[in-house]
This record gives C-alpha cells, structure tokens and sequence, in this order.
C-alpha cells in the first residue's frame, strides 16, 4: 500500500505561486514568478532527487500537469528521476475540464467519487503517490486528511503577494517533523506527518 505525498516550494510568507520561472503562472496579476531561482542549489537538487526517486505514480491538477507537459517531454532523460519519472510513471490529473490529455501515460481523475478515486490509486501502489506544485489540489487534499506526508521546502525570500498554500478556513491541524535538514542557500526543508487535530491549553 503506497503513501500519498505533497512536496511544495514555498517562500517565508507562504507562497507557493510561480517558483520556477517569469512566466509560469501570471494568474491574478502575478509578478514575482522565479522567487526559488536564486536558492536552488545542490542542497535543494539533492533533496528533489530523493523524493522523486520514491515516486509511484503523480497526482496534479491540472494547470501544474499543463505547466509539466509543456516543459519535461522535450527535456527528458532516462537516468534522472526527475525527468525519467514524470515522463514515464502513470500520472493522475483531477480536473474538470481536462478531457484528452496528450502528455501520457495520464488518467483523468473527475466527479463526485474524486476522494475514493484518489485513495483507490493510493492504495493499489507500492511507491508515493506524489502531489508536486497543484495549489488548489494541495488545499483541497488537505482539507480532507488525504495528504500522509508533506515535504515542505522554505526559502528565505517574502514577497507579499501571490497564491499560498495554507489559505484561512484549513482544518486545525498537528504535525511531527520527520526529517529536517537546511541547504547552503538558506532553504529549510522538513518533512512533517499528520499527528491529528491541533490542541489548544494554556503555556505555563
């Protein structure tokens, strides 16, 4: 039985938006896009290889499945987990809107059975099922106690503005920190597991 897992790059102020480039997603008047682009350094490189060496099959949505087929399949190479697995492990798209997807092997994931769908694929594998990017996705498995694992990846950069990954209104939640480690640029990657519902009491 596989494990579901969320990686996201995310700037201290929390957001999640764009970190790869200018033009990656300009949504909402976005400006800032590239933020992660002075940090990446081998320490982050590292880490994304171990996490993409797990992978069992993808989850996206479907504005970060676009963004990946517009870019991995014409930058492939079979010996990097990175580009070999996005490129060859099944990927599971939840949308609405997406009817034919050409980046393949892909399976569009739709409807009202959407949850059970997503823990059907979960369980029938052995590696992670791996969310990567996918704001609205990331929420709304959060929302929902499906994520079993989130790497967390935080880099000293505030930007004020753009799209977050916690929004106001998520469910109150405790985590354990399972790895922690902390790049040469700055970045600070833990890896958190849900404990249950956050608790409340008095200090002191």
């Amino acid at each position: 039985m596989g494990k579901l897992t969320l990686t996201t790059f995310v700037t201290l102020d929390g957001v999640m938006q764009a970190p790869g480039g200018p033009e990656e997603d300009r949504s909402g008047g976005f400006e800032y896009g590239g933020w992660l682009a002075q940090f990446a350094d081998e320490g982050m490189l590292e880490f994304v290889r171990e996490v993409f060496g797990r992978t069992g099959a993808f989850l996206l949505g479907r504005r970060t499945y676009e963004i990946f087929a517009g870019y991995w399949p014409h930058h492939d190479d079979p010996a990097d987990p990175v580009a070999g697995n996005l490129n060859r492990l099944p990927k599971y798209v939840a949308s609405t809107t997406l009817k034919e997807p050409a980046w393949g092997p892909a399976t569009v994931l739709d409807g009202e059975y959407l949850q059970s769908e997503i823990v059907r694929v979960k369980d029938a594998l052995e590696g992670e099922l791996q969310v990567h990017g996918s704001g609205q996705l990331a929420q709304w498995l959060l929302a929902r106690d499906l994520v079993d694992e989130l790497n967390l990846l935080v880099f000293p950069v505030f930007l004020g503005a753009g799209r977050k990954l916690f929004p106001t209104g998520g469910l109150p939640t405790a985590f354990e920190v399972t790895q922690s480690r902390d790049t040469p640029a700055g970045t600070a990657i833990r890896t958190y597991r849900p404990t249950g519902r956050a608790t409340f009491g008095t200090v002191g």
